[in-house]
């Protein structure tokens, strides 16, 4: 329906340029940005307002708890996992061996299409809409597992998850300053690199603590996992309403964990502002006064990160005052963290899923012959109106934060006005996390200067 088949020189400079951004696979919204961003910021304020009519505890944990088990025989699962487990191993060693030997054109290299458009794209998204099967699908698990469990050395408690958080912010901000996203032997240098301290950390600390605490790859796809309607258990897999997992978890998660919640959100929204024009505006005025660009990119993806923290820590603060509870700040910013998590799927969603729509004919086509130049490769032309859709997925996951925090906070207070008057603050917060996500989505595609 309106997609068309054109030859890949079309989008090689696009997709090279910056291969984790849409704008340049996308036409800008046809609304103007002003009337957008209200939109936006309204409904999510009204549906604040519809989620509040409903205020009996029961029939909130009611819905959060209903659940139907699907449960197959522990031979097959037993047999799936190696299987998987094994296969994941095999792409990860045809993935580098494709980054260096293989075609260097982007738009032609098995290494760059899958890790971007298939893994990165094309595997998360399938995360948060169906489950978390990176457990299984971890390459890296899946290489230190036969390692003999002693002799592991304890992992430092005080330094928590903030090593993945600083982990992350890494890594997206690499992506960002290198040509790691169009340069098949650098990805496959990185990616070799990234192995030989997974692999050494898992040996030395454990992989459960390692892949729990460390690696920020486990890490976003157990969050993202938390939002699909299919839950792994004990005896099987639980089909439940999406979210429902994040609004009954009945526990509190620690300062770290929520960081990386909010670095989570922050960088999906980083990769898109540094591909809006405002971004070039900013930026070469502070590069002409001799401020080095890689300076100016770190500087903006901690800033950025700060600024998400501190506003979200604001919200607990104010929660506190308007819930007119003794509950501390610390305690109220972990019990309602999990709630920005649809937030950044949606925003991921909306980010992601025409680029991989884009590539996937590529994909494909290099996955026959991975090490070796294709003959013709084809992507696909979004039409128009598909960045309406981008702007719907957005507005979902804020949709579906607004519930879940609404179900969290009859959790956490009793009564029907203390869990409604708790949410002011943080409705406030998610309409600006709304409002400049819809910004950055109408803005038209610009090349992040000076990378």
């Amino acid at each position: 329906m309106g997609l068309t088949l054109v030859g890949a020189t079309l989008l090689a400079q696009p997709a090279a340029a910056h291969v984790g951004s849409l704008g340049g696979l996308m036409t800008p919204v046809a609304v103007p940005t002003w009337l957008t961003i209200l939109t936006g910021g309204i409904i999510v304020g009204v549906s604040f307002m519809f989620t509040s009519l409903l205020t009996d505890h029961a029939a909130i944990r009611a819905i959060n708890g209903w659940r139907l088990l699907l449960s197959p025989p522990t031979s097959v699962r037993q047999a799936l996992r190696i299987t998987v487990q094994g296969l994941s191993v095999g792409v990860l060693v045809v993935v580098v061996t494709a980054g260096l030997i293989g075609p260097q054109t982007p738009t032609s290299n098995f290494a760059i299409l899958f890790v971007w458009a298939g893994w990165w794209a094309g595997y998360t998204m399938s995360v948060y809409l169906f489950g978390n099967t990176w457990e299984w699908c971890n390459p890296w698990r899946a290489l230190v597992a036969p390692v003999p469990r002693n002799g592991y050395r304890s992992y430092p408690e005080r330094l928590g998850g903030w090593p993945s958080v600083v982990a992350l912010l890494g890594l997206v901000w690499l992506e960002v300053i290198s040509p790691v996203a169009s340069d098949p032997q650098l990805l496959a240098a990185v990616i070799i690199g990234y192995s030989v301290v997974t692999l050494t950390g898992a040996v030395v600390f454990g992989p459960d603590a390692w892949f729990e605490q460390v690696d920020p790859i486990a890490r976003v796809f157990r969050c993202y996992g938390r939002i699909a309607p299919l839950q792994r258990t004990e005896t099987g897999v639980a089909f439940k309403l999406p979210t429902a997992a994040l609004a009954a978890r009945g526990d509190n998660l620690e300062a770290d964990d929520t960081a990386f919640i909010i670095a989570l959100l922050w960088v999906t929204t980083y990769d898109g502002f540094i591909s809006t024009p405002l971004w070039g505006t900013l930026l070469r005025p502070l590069v002409a006064v001799g401020v080095p660009p890689l300076a100016v990119y770190f500087g903006t993806i901690v800033a950025g990160f700060t600024l998400f923290l501190s506003v979200f820590r604001l919200a607990a603060r104010r929660s506190r005052r308007s819930g007119r509870t003794y509950i501390t700040p610390r305690f109220i910013e972990g019990w309602f963290a999990p709630a920005l998590l649809p937030i950044a799927a949606g925003y991921h969603l909306a980010h992601f899923l025409g680029f991989y729509i884009t590539l996937s004919p590529a994909l494909q086509t290099v996955a026959l012959q991975p090490f070796s130049q294709p003959a013709d490769v084809l992507v696909l032309i979004l039409p128009a109106w598909f960045s309406l859709v981008q702007l719907g997925f957005v507005l979902f996951g804020h949709l579906l934060a607004v519930w879940t925090a609404h179900a969290l906070a009859f959790d956490l207070f009793p009564g029907k006005l203390k869990p409604i008057r708790s949410q002011y603050p943080f409705v406030v917060v998610m309409i600006f996390y709304t409002m400049t996500s819809l910004w950055i989505l109408t803005q038209p595609f610009t090349t992040p200067p000076y990378v």
